[in-house]
């Protein structure tokens, strides 16, 4: 039995933005109509809390995958990235393991292509002035998700170091021939924006909802944890809330938990989950002025599409490094 090991630089080839923001919609629209199971993440702490272990299973008729993955915000400045592990695809008819996939790559791509997608169906249709804020794997990943999703008149980006700024608008010319301004603050980078990425570590906010403008679209990408939140309650209590799932919110997401606890919000505040949306069982944006926030805390079946994706695309382009995996029946 041969098992495909795709290493990070291949699935950055195998995995182009606009072809896996299409995948994430076919796969939330999946999961929107029961042809997916999600269960929610196993999630594991290190002392201290400075680092977690997760394990994201996903199953789908055709396919199964799991994600384990680290987690460790302290190595923001340091070599390596704050989101490593695995992905491994499953066949469903025989529980084959059939690729060993990097996650860091995929973890990055796929979501800034969900992103993209609740850009593409909740942001007004002439949104195009954006504001990121982060610097890091994400706050670049969006970048190039949103390039996708809109034609963008302006970019502006902000994160807390002024180098990784001046580092991101040159890696912005370079790789992307995007020009975007860097900003000293966090509010003038959103000031008059109509799309904004939340990218960061932060544990405490860092969007206040009083430097919102009216018909805004946010997608939160950065927060993962009861505790932790990019928005304060302020925004939260202007935003019309989806989400890409209810569970998921309603068990990890500071961003909804946190305003819930304060009384900034109610238990209805989640309009929909985007899927929903997708699939025309609930609406999107109802105005042009509506402040629309997608929450976005990561799923188990967008890195199921994803590696399928990457194993079909592997196997058409003979990419990737077979190595000998188990032994057949007849051993």
């Amino acid at each position: 039995m041969e098992l495909l090991v795709i290493n990070a630089a291949e699935v950055r080839q195998l995995l182009p933005m606009a072809a896996c923001m299409d995948a994430m919609e076919t796969a939330l629209k999946q999961l929107g109509r029961g042809e997916a199971q999600n269960p929610l993440r196993s999630v594991n702490w290190l002392p201290e809390k400075r680092g977690i272990l997760l394990a994201m299973p996903a199953l789908a008729e055709e396919a199964m995958a799991i994600k384990v993955i680290t987690v460790m915000p302290g190595n923001h400045g340091t070599p390596y990235d704050s989101h490593m592990g695995a992905v491994i695809l499953f066949d469903s008819q025989y529980g084959r393991p059939l690729a060993l996939m990097d996650a860091t790559e995929i973890t990055a791509i796929r979501t800034a292509a969900v992103s993209g997608v609740a850009t593409r169906a909740l942001a007004r249709e002439d949104a195009g002035d954006l504001a990121i804020l982060g610097t890091g794997v994400q706050g670049r990943s969006h970048l190039q998700a949103m390039l996708e999703a809109r034609p963008l008149r302006r970019v502006r980006v902000w994160s807390r170091s002024e180098a990784s700024r001046a580092d991101y608008v040159r890696w912005a010319s370079q790789e992307l021939d995007a020009e975007v301004e860097a900003m000293e603050s966090a509010q003038s980078a959103v000031t008059g924006a109509d799309l904004i990425c939340t990218a960061t570590a932060a544990a405490q906010p860092v969007l206040q909802g009083a430097w919102l403008s009216p018909g805004t679209h946010i997608n939160a990408v950065g927060s993962s944890t009861p505790s932790t939140r990019e928005l304060d309650s302020a925004a939260m209590a202007l935003v019309s809330h989806f989400v890409d799932r209810r569970e998921s919110t309603l068990d990890e997401s500071g961003d909804y938990l946190i305003p819930l606890q304060e009384g900034a919000i109610g238990d209805d505040h989640i309009r929909a989950e985007l899927g929903e949306v997708l699939l025309g069982r609930a609406p999107g944006r109802s105005s042009d002025d509506e402040i629309t926030l997608f929450n976005s805390l990561g799923l188990a079946v967008e890195d199921l599409a994803s590696a399928q994706l990457i194993y079909r695309e592997a196997q058409r382009r003979g990419q990737g490094t077979k190595v000998e995996f188990g032994e057949s029946a007849e051993d």
